[in-house]
């Protein structure tokens, strides 16, 4: 008896460890041993531990290391800048609606990072009332309420992310960023890496993409 309970204890735990494949395309594929990003960290949170419950947090396990070791980074880089993101995926992929893409755990949505009337920087605030930051919309100037868009953060963000990834072999496809807003992102002090070794999105997408920003990491599937 005591063995098959050790068995069934450790079983999962051995599931769990096992790499992620994907299949297919963002568009069109899905996952195989997805796993959850974590809740929270030093410097960045989860949207919303509703959704967390619902399952929309999981990612292929290769992103899943991307991410958190940028985030890891971005304490020594940014230690006063703080980061969200928002939706990913389905532990199996699959279609994920309202998204056309987060099909096969390569999609992640991140959210802007911004700072308060102070300039300090803080969460977006993300709740059932603003469909978890996806209807906030920002004006010409940057601004949401008393939040303003924090291009310095998220350039950081970017660029760690990109060199995360080229760290274990890997890349970044694209980048998609309301394209109005992309030449404020560019005069930022990573204004030069990222035109050099990012690829953003020149078309508008179906919604605006300017209260977040869509990152789709380039792993063979």
């Amino acid at each position: 008896m005591k063995i098959i309970l050790c068995a069934l204890l450790i079983f999962p735990l051995t599931v769990s460890a096992q790499p992620s494949t994907c299949y297919g395309t963002t568009s069109n594929g899905k996952l195989v041993n997805g796993v959850q990003l974590p809740e929270k960290g030093n410097n960045y949170v989860g949207y919303s531990s509703v959704a967390r419950l619902a399952g929309r947090t999981y990612v292929h396990s290769t992103v899943s290391k991307i991410i958190t070791n940028a985030y890891t980074a971005l304490e020594k880089e940014q230690p006063t800048k703080v980061y969200k993101y928002p939706e990913t995926g389905f532990k199996n992929g699959g279609q994920f609606k309202p998204h056309k893409t987060h099909r096969n755990g390569l999609s992640v949505d991140f959210m802007t990072p911004v700072t308060n009337s102070k300039g300090q920087s803080v969460h977006l605030p993300t709740n059932p009332l603003n469909k978890f930051g996806y209807s906030i919309e920002f004006d010409k100037h940057d601004r949401y309420k008393d939040f303003k868009i924090n291009y310095e953060a998220m350039a950081a963000h970017i660029v760690t992310l990109h060199k995360s990834a080229k760290s274990l072999g890997y890349d970044l496809w694209r980048v998609i960023f309301d394209p109005k807003l992309q030449p404020r992102l560019l005069k930022t002090h990573y204004g030069r890496y990222l035109k050099k070794n990012i690829q953003f999105s020149k078309k508008r997408s179906w919604v605006r993409h300017d209260e977040h920003y869509h990152v789709d990491f380039s792993i063979p599937c």
